[in-house]
């Protein structure tokens, strides 16, 4: 076993394997990649260019050392709603770009102050409510396009009753798959939803196929250049937060499983100026911000495939796939309903996710220091609290990341925070333990 994985690690597999295994990984990641820019009006092809150019850049700068796939960030979804509300697209993304840069000025820290920087500055205490906010703060968007209406509530998009019945059989079958399913199909729930609540959709005559219809074949990704408007630029920088802590996670997690020190080789810094670099090139091009993804992580440690060209091939097929503009278009006639569904239990499995961590690192509730940094961030996440008026102000993740890491910083504490990470790596141990 143990020459398996050496093997396979050293990339001595066939090629063809490797080309195979590669499509293999862009199927685990497929469903969330182009569902976040469904969500936030970005063009799921261009999702497709910059998650493939994005991870081979991650690539590049890592040495080729990391089995690793970046693509569409979840934690980005409700600022990229409201920004381009507020500022319009183009300033969006000048945004975005300046939040890969913060990624990257965070990698510079992790280089000279030592990977215990990150904890010191985001120990679980603060990433916990951040990443629950995330997910609770997203949750009438799911429910509304549930109900079939926008994003929003603001209209009516289907009938409530064909709406419902699409969203639950879609929700019903994200959830079952995700529940019983075996093997590599445990780790496609989202893509199994889509499917059934498309079917379920064309039954009731949600779909419009003739835009597919009239589409080219092969065509550009309509590319979109990004504006810099310091406002917009202000409000979305503190979200890089807890994209940051999820890659540690996930490299943490990616150790575990091939047995190696990433955090050491390449470098936590190396790793994270990747992440941060393939998420200011995606927003150069009007792609959503990059993230490793813990469903292809998943995969990896299904599937034994340690080897890191595996992810650079996956991220060739995902350029190519995205000059397919008849697949980009059909991508878009996936009604809202069906999105819904399956954003049900996916925004409440974030929310989840932010728990967990408070609870696997044993954060005390009790003690009145960390009760009232979890007590603050979450009412101001949830209840919509807004600081400051006019042209600066903050608000959502933006403002509760801010908060938690200031109330953490600036709070007396009992005892000093460790210079490691290793309450990270018990939660990572722990989480893995049990998806065996």
């Amino acid at each position: 076993m143990s020459q398996k994985i050496s093997e396979t690690l050293d990339g001595n597999e066939p090629l063809w394997r490797t080309i195979l295994a590669g499509s293999q990984m862009l199927f685990v990641a497929f469903g969330a990649l182009v569902l976040m820019p469904l969500l936030t009006g970005m063009d799921p092809s261009v999702a497709l260019f910059t998650a493939g150019f994005g991870t081979l850049l991650f690539q590049f700068v890592t040495k080729g050392q990391v089995p690793v796939f970046l693509a569409s960030s979840f934690a980005f979804i409700a600022p990229i709603i409201y920004s381009t509300t507020t500022w319009g697209m183009p300033a969006t993304l000048g945004a975005l770009f300046c939040a890969g840069v913060v990624y990257m000025m965070l990698a510079v820290a992790v280089k000279f102050r030592g990977v215990g920087f990150l904890h010191r500055v985001l120990p679980p205490v603060v990433v916990g409510p951040v990443i629950m906010v995330i997910g609770l703060g997203l949750a009438p968007v799911a429910v509304n396009m549930a109900m079939g209406k926008a994003g929003d509530g603001s209209i009516e998009l289907f009938p409530y009753v064909d709406s419902m019945i699409v969203s639950m059989s879609a929700l019903a079958t994200t959830l079952l798959v995700a529940t019983f399913g075996k093997g590599i199909f445990r780790l496609l729930p989202i893509m199994a939803g889509v499917v059934v609540g498309y079917l379920m959709a064309n039954f009731f005559g949600m779909v419009n196929y003739q835009i597919v219809a009239d589409a080219a074949f092969i065509a550009v990704p309509a590319f979109v250049l990004p504006e810099f408007n310091w406002q917009a630029i202000l409000f979305m920088i503190p979200v890089a937060i807890a994209p940051a802590v999820e890659h540690v996670g996930d490299l943490l997690a990616i150790g575990h499983v091939t047995g190696k020190d990433y955090i050491k080789k390449p470098g936590l810094h190396r790793t994270l100026f990747g992440d941060g670099l393939a998420t200011s090139a995606a927003a150069l091009f009007g792609g959503p911000p990059n993230t490793t993804y813990s469903e292809v992580t998943g995969a990896v440690m299904l599937t034994r495939s340690f080897n890191p060209m595996i992810m650079v091939w996956a991220a060739v097929f995902a350029i190519l796939l995205a000059f397919v503009a008849k697949f980009g278009i059909l991508l878009q006639t996936i009604p809202s309903p069906v999105m819904g569904g399956i954003l049900i239990l996916l925004f409440g499995s974030i929310a989840a996710v932010g728990l967990n961590t408070l609870i696997k690192a044993r954060v005390d509730l009790a003690e009145q220091r960390n009760l009232v940094i979890v007590a603050t961030t979450l009412v101001f996440g949830i209840g919509g609290m807004v600081v400051g008026q006019g042209e600066f102000s903050m608000q959502g993740v933006s403002l509760c990341g801010v908060v938690a890491i200031l109330l953490n910083l600036l709070l007396p504490g009992h005892k000093p925070e460790a210079d490691d990470l290793h309450e990270e790596q018990a939660v990572v141990d722990d989480l893995i333990d049990h998806t065996k």
